[in-house]
Protein backbone atom coordinates (compact mmCIF):
# COMPACT_ATOMS: atom_id res chain seq x y z
CA UNK A 1 0.00 0.00 0.00
CA UNK A 2 3.04 2.27 0.30
CA UNK A 3 3.83 1.74 -3.36
CA UNK A 4 3.71 4.83 -5.57
CA UNK A 5 1.94 2.81 -8.24
CA UNK A 6 -0.71 1.67 -5.75
CA UNK A 7 -1.33 5.26 -4.69
CA UNK A 8 -1.43 6.34 -8.32
CA UNK A 9 -3.93 3.58 -9.18
CA UNK A 10 -6.14 4.42 -6.18
CA UNK A 11 -6.12 8.09 -7.08
CA UNK A 12 -6.93 7.26 -10.68
CA UNK A 13 -9.84 5.01 -9.64
CA UNK A 14 -11.18 7.63 -7.20
CA UNK A 15 -11.24 10.21 -9.98
CA UNK A 16 -13.07 7.78 -12.25
CA UNK A 17 -15.60 6.97 -9.49
CA UNK A 18 -16.20 10.67 -8.81
CA UNK A 19 -16.78 11.30 -12.51
CA UNK A 20 -19.14 8.35 -12.78
CA UNK A 21 -21.13 9.50 -9.73
CA UNK A 22 -21.43 12.94 -11.27
CA UNK A 23 -22.50 11.42 -14.59
CA UNK A 24 -25.20 9.39 -12.86
CA UNK A 25 -26.54 12.26 -10.75
CA UNK A 26 -26.39 15.32 -12.96
CA UNK A 27 -28.29 14.04 -16.05
CA UNK A 28 -31.09 12.61 -13.87
CA UNK A 29 -31.42 15.81 -11.86
CA UNK A 30 -31.31 17.86 -15.02
CA UNK A 31 -33.96 15.68 -16.66
CA UNK A 32 -36.25 15.95 -13.64
CA UNK A 33 -35.81 19.72 -13.68
CA UNK A 34 -36.69 19.78 -17.37
CA UNK A 35 -39.79 17.64 -16.75
CA UNK A 36 -40.85 20.00 -13.97
CA UNK A 37 -40.53 23.10 -16.16
CA UNK A 38 -42.16 21.40 -19.12
CA UNK A 39 -45.08 20.17 -17.03
CA UNK A 40 -45.59 23.53 -15.30
CA UNK A 41 -45.66 25.41 -18.59
CA UNK A 42 -47.98 22.90 -20.26
CA UNK A 43 -50.49 22.80 -17.38
CA UNK A 44 -50.52 26.57 -16.98
CA UNK A 45 -51.26 26.96 -20.69
CA UNK A 46 -54.05 24.41 -20.47
CA UNK A 47 -55.50 26.17 -17.42
CA UNK A 48 -55.35 29.48 -19.22
CA UNK A 49 -57.38 28.05 -22.12
CA UNK A 50 -60.06 26.68 -19.77
CA UNK A 51 -60.13 29.83 -17.64
CA UNK A 52 -60.46 32.14 -20.63
CA UNK A 53 -63.26 29.97 -22.06
CA UNK A 54 -65.18 30.11 -18.74
CA UNK A 55 -64.54 33.82 -18.20
CA UNK A 56 -66.74 34.64 -21.19
CA UNK A 57 -69.76 33.38 -19.27
CA UNK A 58 -71.73 35.95 -17.35
CA UNK A 59 -71.93 33.58 -14.45
CA UNK A 60 -70.71 30.10 -13.58
CA UNK A 61 -73.16 27.23 -13.27
CA UNK A 62 -72.65 23.49 -13.29
CA UNK A 63 -74.47 23.04 -16.60
CA UNK A 64 -72.68 25.80 -18.44
CA UNK A 65 -69.31 24.69 -17.13
CA UNK A 66 -69.93 21.12 -18.20
CA UNK A 67 -70.86 22.32 -21.71
CA UNK A 68 -67.66 24.29 -22.06
CA UNK A 69 -65.49 21.41 -20.78
CA UNK A 70 -67.22 18.98 -23.12
CA UNK A 71 -66.26 21.22 -26.03
CA UNK A 72 -62.64 21.63 -24.87
CA UNK A 73 -62.04 18.05 -23.77
CA UNK A 74 -60.00 16.72 -20.84
CA UNK A 75 -56.68 17.74 -22.48
CA UNK A 76 -55.06 14.55 -21.23
CA UNK A 77 -55.52 15.51 -17.59
CA UNK A 78 -56.30 12.93 -14.97
CA UNK A 79 -58.72 15.27 -13.21
CA UNK A 80 -60.25 18.69 -13.94
CA UNK A 81 -62.08 20.58 -11.20
CA UNK A 82 -63.99 23.85 -11.67
CA UNK A 83 -65.14 25.79 -8.62
CA UNK A 84 -67.02 29.04 -8.06
CA UNK A 85 -65.67 31.92 -6.01
CA UNK A 86 -66.57 30.16 -2.76
CA UNK A 87 -64.63 26.98 -3.68
CA UNK A 88 -67.83 25.03 -4.29
CA UNK A 89 -67.30 22.37 -6.95
CA UNK A 90 -69.20 23.03 -10.19
CA UNK A 91 -67.46 20.39 -12.25
CA UNK A 92 -65.24 17.38 -11.47
CA UNK A 93 -64.11 15.17 -14.33
CA UNK A 94 -63.66 12.25 -11.94
CA UNK A 95 -66.83 12.77 -9.94
CA UNK A 96 -67.05 9.23 -8.66
CA UNK A 97 -67.98 10.29 -5.16
CA UNK A 98 -70.45 13.03 -6.03
CA UNK A 99 -68.12 15.93 -5.39
CA UNK A 100 -70.24 18.45 -7.31
CA UNK A 101 -71.77 20.82 -4.83
CA UNK A 102 -69.13 20.13 -2.21
CA UNK A 103 -66.31 22.45 -1.34
CA UNK A 104 -62.83 21.78 -2.67
CA UNK A 105 -60.52 23.18 -0.03
CA UNK A 106 -57.36 22.15 -1.83
CA UNK A 107 -54.25 24.35 -1.28
CA UNK A 108 -53.98 25.13 -4.98
CA UNK A 109 -57.68 26.06 -5.20
CA UNK A 110 -57.44 28.36 -2.19
CA UNK A 111 -54.38 30.05 -3.72
CA UNK A 112 -56.18 30.47 -7.08
CA UNK A 113 -59.26 32.00 -5.46
CA UNK A 114 -56.91 34.46 -3.85
CA UNK A 115 -55.96 35.65 -7.33
CA UNK A 116 -52.71 33.67 -7.66
CA UNK A 117 -51.55 30.82 -9.84
CA UNK A 118 -50.38 27.66 -8.11
CA UNK A 119 -48.33 24.67 -9.21
CA UNK A 120 -46.88 21.66 -7.37
CA UNK A 121 -44.92 18.71 -8.71
CA UNK A 122 -44.24 15.46 -6.88
CA UNK A 123 -41.85 12.84 -8.22
CA UNK A 124 -42.08 9.38 -6.62
CA UNK A 125 -40.71 6.00 -7.50
CA UNK A 126 -44.12 5.00 -8.90
CA UNK A 127 -45.35 8.08 -10.76
CA UNK A 128 -45.33 11.86 -11.01
CA UNK A 129 -48.16 13.93 -9.57
CA UNK A 130 -48.73 17.40 -11.00
CA UNK A 131 -51.22 19.92 -9.57
CA UNK A 132 -52.01 23.37 -10.91
CA UNK A 133 -54.71 26.00 -10.35
CA UNK A 134 -55.53 29.44 -11.81
CA UNK A 135 -58.31 31.94 -11.03
CA UNK A 136 -61.21 32.59 -13.43
CA UNK A 137 -61.45 36.34 -13.82
CA UNK A 138 -64.46 38.33 -15.02
CA UNK A 139 -64.21 42.11 -15.18
CA UNK A 140 -61.34 42.09 -12.72
CA UNK A 141 -63.11 39.87 -10.20
CA UNK A 142 -62.38 36.24 -9.32
CA UNK A 143 -65.49 34.26 -10.09
CA UNK A 144 -64.00 30.79 -9.74
CA UNK A 145 -60.94 28.58 -10.21
CA UNK A 146 -59.63 25.88 -12.52
CA UNK A 147 -57.78 23.00 -10.89
CA UNK A 148 -55.85 20.42 -12.93
CA UNK A 149 -54.31 17.19 -11.71
CA UNK A 150 -52.16 14.76 -13.68
CA UNK A 151 -50.89 11.36 -12.60
CA UNK A 152 -48.16 10.07 -14.96
CA UNK A 153 -46.20 6.84 -14.95
CA UNK A 154 -44.36 7.45 -18.24
CA UNK A 155 -42.15 10.19 -16.85
CA UNK A 156 -40.92 8.00 -14.02
CA UNK A 157 -40.26 5.18 -16.46
CA UNK A 158 -38.33 7.58 -18.70
CA UNK A 159 -36.15 8.75 -15.82
CA UNK A 160 -35.72 5.18 -14.58
CA UNK A 161 -34.64 4.06 -18.05
CA UNK A 162 -32.11 6.89 -18.20
CA UNK A 163 -30.81 5.93 -14.76
CA UNK A 164 -30.49 2.27 -15.75
CA UNK A 165 -28.65 3.13 -18.95
CA UNK A 166 -26.27 5.43 -17.10
CA UNK A 167 -25.73 2.75 -14.47
CA UNK A 168 -24.90 0.12 -17.07
CA UNK A 169 -22.54 2.51 -18.83
CA UNK A 170 -20.91 3.42 -15.52
CA UNK A 171 -20.35 -0.23 -14.63
CA UNK A 172 -18.76 -0.87 -18.00
CA UNK A 173 -16.59 2.25 -17.75
CA UNK A 174 -15.58 1.40 -14.18
CA UNK A 175 -14.63 -2.16 -15.13
CA UNK A 176 -12.65 -0.91 -18.12
CA UNK A 177 -10.95 1.68 -15.91
CA UNK A 178 -9.96 -0.95 -13.37
CA UNK A 179 -8.52 -3.15 -16.11
CA UNK A 180 -6.69 -0.21 -17.65
CA UNK A 181 -5.34 0.85 -14.24
CA UNK A 182 -4.07 -2.68 -13.60
CA UNK A 183 -2.44 -2.93 -17.03
CA UNK A 184 -0.80 0.53 -16.79
CA UNK A 185 0.32 -0.11 -13.21
CA UNK A 186 1.92 -3.41 -14.18
CA UNK A 187 3.64 -1.86 -17.19
CA UNK A 188 4.96 1.03 -15.11
CA UNK A 189 5.89 -1.35 -12.31
CA UNK A 190 8.01 -3.44 -14.68
CA UNK A 191 9.85 -0.36 -15.94
CA UNK A 192 10.29 1.14 -12.47
CA UNK A 193 11.51 -2.19 -11.12
CA UNK A 194 14.11 -2.38 -13.87
CA UNK A 195 15.32 1.12 -12.97
CA UNK A 196 15.44 0.25 -9.27
CA UNK A 197 17.33 -2.98 -10.00
CA UNK A 198 19.85 -1.11 -12.10
CA UNK A 199 20.32 1.55 -9.39
CA UNK A 200 20.86 -1.14 -6.73
CA UNK A 201 23.28 -2.94 -9.01
CA UNK A 202 25.35 0.20 -9.55
CA UNK A 203 25.16 0.99 -5.82
CA UNK A 204 26.65 -2.46 -5.11
CA UNK A 205 29.60 -1.68 -7.38
CA UNK A 206 28.46 -3.18 -10.71
CA UNK A 207 29.00 -0.06 -12.85
CA UNK A 208 28.26 -1.98 -16.04
CA UNK A 209 24.52 -2.15 -15.36
CA UNK A 210 22.39 -0.36 -17.95
CA UNK A 211 18.66 0.11 -18.58
CA UNK A 212 17.17 -0.72 -21.97
CA UNK A 213 15.44 2.32 -23.47
CA UNK A 214 12.51 1.58 -25.79
CA UNK A 215 10.55 4.85 -26.02
CA UNK A 216 10.80 8.57 -25.37
CA UNK A 217 8.59 9.28 -22.37
CA UNK A 218 9.65 10.53 -18.93
CA UNK A 219 10.71 7.08 -17.69
CA UNK A 220 12.84 6.60 -20.79
CA UNK A 221 14.36 10.01 -20.19
CA UNK A 222 15.11 8.93 -16.62
CA UNK A 223 16.66 5.73 -17.94
CA UNK A 224 18.84 7.69 -20.36
CA UNK A 225 20.02 9.97 -17.57
CA UNK A 226 20.77 6.94 -15.39
CA UNK A 227 22.73 5.27 -18.18
CA UNK A 228 24.73 8.46 -18.73
CA UNK A 229 25.41 8.68 -15.00
CA UNK A 230 26.43 5.02 -14.90
CA UNK A 231 28.81 5.65 -17.81
CA UNK A 232 30.42 8.52 -15.92
CA UNK A 233 30.64 6.46 -12.74
CA UNK A 234 32.20 3.57 -14.63
CA UNK A 235 34.78 5.86 -16.25
CA UNK A 236 35.47 7.49 -12.91
CA UNK A 237 35.90 4.12 -11.21
CA UNK A 238 38.23 2.93 -13.97
CA UNK A 239 40.26 6.12 -13.64
CA UNK A 240 40.29 5.77 -9.86
CA UNK A 241 41.50 2.18 -9.99
CA UNK A 242 44.10 3.09 -12.56
CA UNK A 243 45.12 6.13 -10.56
CA UNK A 244 45.46 4.12 -7.34
CA UNK A 245 47.42 1.41 -9.15
CA UNK A 246 49.75 3.87 -10.86
CA UNK A 247 50.17 5.99 -7.73
CA UNK A 248 50.98 2.88 -5.68
CA UNK A 249 53.51 1.80 -8.27
CA UNK A 250 55.12 5.24 -8.51
CA UNK A 251 55.34 5.63 -4.75
CA UNK A 252 56.53 2.06 -4.20
CA UNK A 253 59.56 2.42 -6.50
CA UNK A 254 61.37 5.20 -4.59
CA UNK A 255 60.33 3.69 -1.27
CA UNK A 256 61.77 0.34 -2.28
CA UNK A 257 64.99 2.03 -3.35
CA UNK A 258 65.28 3.87 -0.04
CA UNK A 259 64.58 0.67 1.90
CA UNK A 260 67.19 -1.25 -0.08
CA UNK A 261 69.86 1.42 0.40
CA UNK A 262 69.16 1.83 4.12
CA UNK A 263 69.25 -1.95 4.64
CA UNK A 264 72.59 -2.08 2.87
CA UNK A 265 73.99 0.64 5.14
CA UNK A 266 72.66 -1.01 8.31
CA UNK A 267 73.93 -4.48 7.40
CA UNK A 268 77.42 -3.30 6.39
CA UNK A 269 79.35 -2.13 9.43
CA UNK A 270 82.60 -1.55 7.56
CA UNK A 271 81.22 0.39 4.54
CA UNK A 272 83.82 2.74 3.02
CA UNK A 273 83.01 6.43 3.46
CA UNK A 274 82.88 6.99 -0.31
CA UNK A 275 80.28 4.21 -0.77
CA UNK A 276 78.32 5.43 2.26
CA UNK A 277 78.26 8.95 0.82
CA UNK A 278 77.02 7.56 -2.52
CA UNK A 279 74.25 5.56 -0.82
CA UNK A 280 73.14 8.56 1.23
CA UNK A 281 73.13 10.70 -1.91
CA UNK A 282 70.99 8.10 -3.68
CA UNK A 283 68.61 8.03 -0.70
CA UNK A 284 68.30 11.81 -0.91
CA UNK A 285 67.55 11.63 -4.64
CA UNK A 286 64.89 8.97 -4.10
CA UNK A 287 63.37 11.02 -1.28
CA UNK A 288 63.34 14.09 -3.54
CA UNK A 289 61.65 12.05 -6.26
CA UNK A 290 59.09 10.80 -3.75
CA UNK A 291 58.47 14.39 -2.65
CA UNK A 292 57.92 15.49 -6.26
CA UNK A 293 55.41 12.70 -6.90
CA UNK A 294 53.55 13.52 -3.68
CA UNK A 295 53.35 17.22 -4.54
CA UNK A 296 52.01 16.49 -8.00
CA UNK A 297 49.44 14.06 -6.64
CA UNK A 298 48.28 16.76 -4.23
CA UNK A 299 48.12 19.23 -7.11
CA UNK A 300 45.96 16.86 -9.15
CA UNK A 301 43.68 16.37 -6.14
CA UNK A 302 43.37 20.13 -5.81
CA UNK A 303 42.40 20.41 -9.48
CA UNK A 304 39.87 17.56 -9.18
CA UNK A 305 38.19 19.24 -6.22
CA UNK A 306 37.86 22.45 -8.31
CA UNK A 307 38.16 24.79 -5.38
CA UNK A 308 37.26 28.42 -5.93
CA UNK A 309 40.53 30.34 -6.18
CA UNK A 310 41.29 34.03 -6.37
CA UNK A 311 41.60 35.09 -10.02
CA UNK A 312 43.18 38.24 -11.39
CA UNK A 313 44.50 39.75 -14.61
CA UNK A 314 47.71 37.86 -15.48
CA UNK A 315 50.19 38.95 -18.14
CA UNK A 316 51.49 35.69 -19.62
CA UNK A 317 54.73 37.30 -20.79
CA UNK A 318 55.63 38.21 -17.21
CA UNK A 319 54.93 34.64 -16.06
CA UNK A 320 57.15 33.28 -18.86
CA UNK A 321 60.01 35.60 -17.91
CA UNK A 322 59.79 34.49 -14.26
CA UNK A 323 59.79 30.83 -15.32
CA UNK A 324 62.83 31.35 -17.54
CA UNK A 325 64.82 32.72 -14.58
CA UNK A 326 64.14 29.50 -12.65
CA UNK A 327 64.94 27.24 -15.63
CA UNK A 328 68.10 29.04 -16.77
CA UNK A 329 70.40 26.82 -14.68
CA UNK A 330 68.72 23.62 -15.95
CA UNK A 331 69.11 24.81 -19.56
CA UNK A 332 72.79 25.61 -19.03
CA UNK A 333 73.45 22.21 -17.46
CA UNK A 334 71.71 20.45 -20.38
CA UNK A 335 73.51 22.71 -22.91
CA UNK A 336 70.13 23.83 -24.35
CA UNK A 337 69.45 27.38 -25.52
CA UNK A 338 66.05 28.99 -24.84
CA UNK A 339 64.71 31.85 -27.00
CA UNK A 340 61.55 33.82 -26.28
CA UNK A 341 59.43 35.91 -28.64
CA UNK A 342 56.78 37.48 -26.42
CA UNK A 343 54.04 39.92 -27.41
CA UNK A 344 53.14 42.35 -24.68
CA UNK A 345 49.53 42.74 -23.54
CA UNK A 346 48.56 39.06 -23.62
CA UNK A 347 46.54 39.35 -20.42
CA UNK A 348 44.19 36.60 -19.25
CA UNK A 349 41.86 36.21 -16.24
CA UNK A 350 43.46 33.44 -14.21
CA UNK A 351 45.43 32.36 -11.15
CA UNK A 352 49.05 33.44 -11.62
CA UNK A 353 50.51 30.38 -9.86
CA UNK A 354 48.52 28.03 -12.10
CA UNK A 355 49.76 29.73 -15.28
CA UNK A 356 53.32 29.63 -13.94
CA UNK A 357 52.97 25.89 -13.38
CA UNK A 358 51.71 25.37 -16.96
CA UNK A 359 54.63 27.29 -18.50
CA UNK A 360 57.19 25.79 -16.14
CA UNK A 361 56.15 22.16 -16.73
CA UNK A 362 56.09 22.40 -20.53
CA UNK A 363 59.37 24.33 -20.83
CA UNK A 364 61.03 22.09 -18.23
CA UNK A 365 60.09 18.99 -20.26
CA UNK A 366 61.29 20.70 -23.46
CA UNK A 367 64.70 21.23 -21.82
CA UNK A 368 64.91 17.83 -20.09
CA UNK A 369 64.09 15.78 -23.17
CA UNK A 370 66.22 17.84 -25.55
CA UNK A 371 69.57 16.94 -27.02
CA UNK A 372 72.87 18.58 -26.20
CA UNK A 373 73.16 21.78 -28.21
CA UNK A 374 69.40 21.79 -28.82
CA UNK A 375 67.03 24.71 -28.71
CA UNK A 376 63.71 25.60 -27.08
CA UNK A 377 61.62 28.36 -28.65
CA UNK A 378 58.79 30.08 -26.73
CA UNK A 379 56.38 32.14 -28.82
CA UNK A 380 53.51 34.24 -27.41
CA UNK A 381 51.04 36.30 -29.44
CA UNK A 382 47.41 37.44 -29.43
CA UNK A 383 44.94 36.73 -32.24
CA UNK A 384 41.14 36.72 -32.55
CA UNK A 385 40.62 37.36 -28.84
CA UNK A 386 42.91 34.49 -27.85
CA UNK A 387 46.32 34.32 -26.23
CA UNK A 388 48.42 31.78 -28.15
CA UNK A 389 51.45 30.15 -26.54
CA UNK A 390 53.69 27.89 -28.68
CA UNK A 391 56.64 25.98 -27.20
CA UNK A 392 58.89 24.17 -29.70
CA UNK A 393 61.88 21.98 -28.90
CA UNK A 394 64.46 20.11 -30.92
CA UNK A 395 64.51 17.14 -28.58
CA UNK A 396 63.96 13.42 -28.95
CA UNK A 397 60.29 13.94 -29.89
CA UNK A 398 57.25 11.84 -29.00
CA UNK A 399 56.26 8.75 -31.03
CA UNK A 400 52.97 9.14 -32.91
CA UNK A 401 51.37 6.25 -31.00
CA UNK A 402 52.11 7.99 -27.69
CA UNK A 403 50.82 11.48 -28.58
CA UNK A 404 47.12 10.79 -27.75
CA UNK A 405 48.09 9.64 -24.23
CA UNK A 406 50.75 12.08 -23.03
CA UNK A 407 48.18 14.09 -21.03
CA UNK A 408 46.95 10.98 -19.19
CA UNK A 409 47.96 10.63 -15.58
CA UNK A 410 51.12 8.54 -14.97
CA UNK A 411 51.60 8.01 -18.69
CA UNK A 412 55.25 8.21 -19.71
CA UNK A 413 56.92 7.73 -23.05
CA UNK A 414 59.44 4.88 -22.84
CA UNK A 415 62.33 7.12 -23.92
CA UNK A 416 61.68 9.29 -20.92
CA UNK A 417 61.96 6.43 -18.41
CA UNK A 418 65.49 6.88 -17.19
CA UNK A 419 67.06 7.70 -13.92
CA UNK A 420 68.50 11.00 -15.11
CA UNK A 421 65.15 12.52 -15.98
CA UNK A 422 63.04 10.83 -13.30
CA UNK A 423 59.63 11.88 -14.64
CA UNK A 424 56.47 10.86 -12.82
CA UNK A 425 54.01 11.10 -15.70
CA UNK A 426 51.94 13.70 -13.81
CA UNK A 427 53.29 17.01 -15.11
CA UNK A 428 51.38 17.11 -18.41
CA UNK A 429 48.22 15.82 -16.73
CA UNK A 430 48.42 18.82 -14.39
CA UNK A 431 49.01 21.11 -17.38
CA UNK A 432 45.93 19.86 -19.19
CA UNK A 433 43.64 20.09 -16.14
CA UNK A 434 44.92 23.57 -15.30
CA UNK A 435 44.53 24.93 -18.83
CA UNK A 436 40.99 23.55 -19.17
CA UNK A 437 40.08 24.94 -15.74
CA UNK A 438 40.86 28.42 -17.13
CA UNK A 439 38.78 27.87 -20.29
CA UNK A 440 41.75 27.11 -22.53
CA UNK A 441 43.01 24.22 -24.65
CA UNK A 442 46.37 22.47 -25.00
CA UNK A 443 47.64 20.25 -27.82
CA UNK A 444 50.89 18.48 -28.68
CA UNK A 445 52.26 17.48 -32.07
CA UNK A 446 55.45 16.25 -33.72
CA UNK A 447 57.57 18.78 -35.59
CA UNK A 448 58.64 17.89 -39.11
CA UNK A 449 62.20 18.95 -38.36
CA UNK A 450 62.24 16.88 -35.16
CA UNK A 451 61.15 17.50 -31.63
CA UNK A 452 57.78 18.41 -30.18
CA UNK A 453 55.44 21.41 -30.32
CA UNK A 454 53.01 22.33 -27.55
CA UNK A 455 50.20 24.73 -28.46
CA UNK A 456 48.32 26.39 -25.59
CA UNK A 457 45.37 28.78 -26.07
CA UNK A 458 43.68 30.98 -23.44
CA UNK A 459 40.81 33.49 -23.88
CA UNK A 460 42.09 37.04 -23.46
CA UNK A 461 41.05 38.99 -20.37
CA UNK A 462 38.39 41.23 -21.99
CA UNK A 463 36.63 38.32 -23.70
CA UNK A 464 36.75 36.19 -20.56
CA UNK A 465 35.35 39.02 -18.44
CA UNK A 466 32.42 39.60 -20.83
CA UNK A 467 31.45 35.94 -20.57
Amino acid sequence: MNSVLFKYAVGYIMIIVACLVLINIYPVMNMRSMLYESKRTAMQNQEAVIASSLASLAGLSADEVEKVISLIGDMGMTRIVITDSSARVLYDSSDNDGNVGKYALLPEVVSALGGNTAFSYEFTSAATKSRAAVPIMYKGKTIGSVYLYEYSVEEVELVSALRRNLGNISIAVFAASIMLAIILSRLMNVRLRSIVRAIKSVASGNYGSRIKVKGNDELDELANEFNALADRLQRTEELRQRFVSDASHELKTPLAGIRLLTDSIVQNDNMPPELLHEFVTDIGQEAERLSRITEKLLELTRLDVKRQEKLSAVDISEVINESMKMLRTLAENKNVSVTCELMEGCVIWANADDIHQVVFNIVENAIKYNVAGGNVRVLLYAKDGKANLIIDDTGVGIPAEDLPHIFDRFYRVDKARNSDVGGSGLGLAIVKDTVEKHGGTVEASRRESGGTRFYVVFPLYKEAKNE
